[in-house]
């Protein structure tokens, strides 16, 4: 049953008892005053009685008075017929309830219309001057024979109506004592069937919501529920969710737990491969180091060796300018030594100063991943002061323009910091549009607020620098290319061995921060470089 349902009959059983109560409160009100109205028309009926004698025996005695005097005009008042019809048909009205009473009103009638009419005669016989001996002699009595049995019927009429009105009075006192005894049964009543309600309600309702609660606590404890609640109401509804929910926590719990495994053991696998990375990174390293350090010694031999054959060559040259060859001869020797072999010896030395550029290039990767770096706080604004003054030189050349905003300090190594920035802004004056006056601008971002909230854990705080331009730009497609080592773009416009911005990735990842590059073609290029702020927490 519903709890809807449960509260209507909750409150629609006791208001029905109420409403009984009320009913029979009712009934007893009504009673009391059927029982009032009675003991009030029994007043009104005797005091009528006693009232209606007085006016016949006055007419009576102006009859007696007319016989004696002889003259009609005592008996000629018809105004008091009229009101001792109107007063017995008011008492007719107010006894009709009691046909005795009834009976007895209709005896008086009859006996005021007997006198009523002996009256009348006795008048017609006074306007006609006759005798009136007969009326004498039937009028020897205290009172005439009509009035006598009037005043019989009225006496046996009062009596019972005496009686009546003190049984009416004794039934309404009774009445009132009852309707007194309905209102306290009612109000009693009523108190019980509200406690007995309260009780119905705090022991099948609040029973089931203290069982609902204390699962609720059970389960954000994440203990074991109590068992589910019997019923089909809203609350064993919401018992069974918490019961639903208990099961898919424990199912979440479990496969949390195995999904932390797997984390754990993924994490075990990453550090492995992390740390065979940086051995064989370090490997690679060293490996690179090595290799472009062996080669430097064939290399300066190399150099060594085409200068000397350049000399001889030279000399060569001179023997023959000297020596009287043939003519055939001596074209022919000037042919070999100032076409093929010249040719031969510039493409050498020209492979060799490459090959050397590119060792260096090797060294300065291979130097940028294997410098012990001294951590400490680094002032940004003097390091970019320092690189923008070394490139003077280079800014007037190119007629730009540098900007230099306001620069935080950052955590770090400051010949790491001071080289990051000098390849980023010899990279943006490279690049610049020879067509337009170059712009280049050195800030850093706004600091992105920390959580208000205290329980979450707080990051490494890092700061955002930039170096904008307004050069050449890079292609869409050649974005992915551009940190890596020997790429260059638009070879053409500047020189270099292509491994600058590679030096910088590495530079800035062993800083614990990131670089990125965010750029037009055509419009210029923003380079973007993460550093941290403080050292990191162990």
């Amino acid at each position: 049953m519903k709890l809807f349902t449960k509260g209507l009959l909750l409150i629609a059983v006791p208001s029905v008892v109420e409403l009984a109560l009320l009913g029979v409160v009712f009934d007893t009100q009504e009673q009391t005053a059927q029982a009032a109205q009675w003991v009030s028309n029994s007043k009104q009926i005797l005091y009528q009685s006693s009232a209606i004698v007085d006016p016949l025996l006055r007419q009576a005695a102006r009859v007696r008075t007319g016989m004696v005097v002889g003259d009609p005009s005592f008996i000629d008042r018809h105004t008091v017929w009229v009101d001792l019809g109107d007063r017995l048909s008011n008492l007719e009205t107010l006894v009709a309830d009691t046909p005795q009473q009834v009976e007895r009103v209709h005896k008086m009638q009859q006996a005021i219309e007997a006198y009523r009419a002996q009256a009348a005669t006795i008048s017609q016989t006074l306007h006609a001057g006759h005798n009136l001996n007969s009326f004498v002699a039937l009028d020897k009595g205290a009172l005439p024979q009509q009035i006598g049995l009037f005043r019989n019927q009225l006496a046996e009429f009062s009596s019972e109506a005496s009686r009546l009105d003190a049984e009416r009075s004794a039934a309404l006192a009774r009445r009132h004592e009852r309707q007194q005894y309905a209102l306290i049964a009612a109000v009693l009543g009523s108190m019980l069937i509200w406690a007995v309600t309260a009780v119905v309600f705090a022991r099948s309702i609040g029973r089931r919501l203290e069982v609902l609660t204390g699962n609720a606590e059970r389960l954000g404890r994440g203990r074991e529920l109590a068992p589910p609640l019997s019923g089909n109401d809203e609350i064993a509804a919401l018992d069974t969710v918490l019961h639903q929910t208990g099961a898919r926590l424990r199912e979440a719990d479990g496969e949390q737990a195995t999904l932390k495994a797997r984390l754990e053991a993924r994490a075990r696998e990453l550090a492995g491969v992390n740390e065979e990375l940086r051995q064989e990174t370090q490997d690679n390293e060293m490996f690179i180091y090595s290799v472009s350090h062996d080669l430097r010694s064939p290399l300066v031999n190399l150099q060594g060796f085409s200068k000397e054959l350049q000399v001889s060559c030279d000399e060569l040259g001179s023997i023959v300018e000297t020596a009287r060859l043939p003519e055939a001869e001596h074209r022919r020797m000037v042919h070999i030594l100032d076409g093929d072999v010249r040719e031969s010896l510039q493409y050498l030395r020209a492979a060799v100063t490459q090959a050397a550029a590119i060792i260096d290039a090797l060294l300065r990767i291979s130097r940028a991943g294997r410098l012990e770096y001294q951590w400490q706080r680094v002032s940004v604004g003097r390091v970019v002061g320092r690189v923008v003054d070394a490139l003077q030189d280079a800014i007037r050349q190119r007629a730009a323009v540098v900007t230099v905003r306001e620069l935080p300090p950052a955590w770090g190594d400051p010949g790491a910091v001071e080289q990051i920035f000098s390849n980023l802004v010899g990279n943006a004056l490279n690049y610049l549009d020879p067509a337009r006056n170059g712009r280049i601008e050195i800030g850093a971002l706004e600091p992105e607020p920390e959580p208000v909230d205290e329980t979450e854990p707080r990051a490494l705080r890092t700061r955002t620098y930039y170096v904008r331009d307004n050069g050449l730009g890079i292609p869409a497609a050649y974005m992915s290319k551009v940190f890596r080592a020997f790429q260059r773009l638009h070879g053409d416009v500047a020189n270099g061995d292509g491994v600058g911005l590679a030096v910088v990735r590495r530079m800035v990842e062993r800083h614990g921060g990131r670089v990125w590059v965010e750029s037009a073609e055509g419009a210029g290029s923003t380079f973007f470089v993460v550093l941290p702020e403080q050292p990191a927490r162990n």
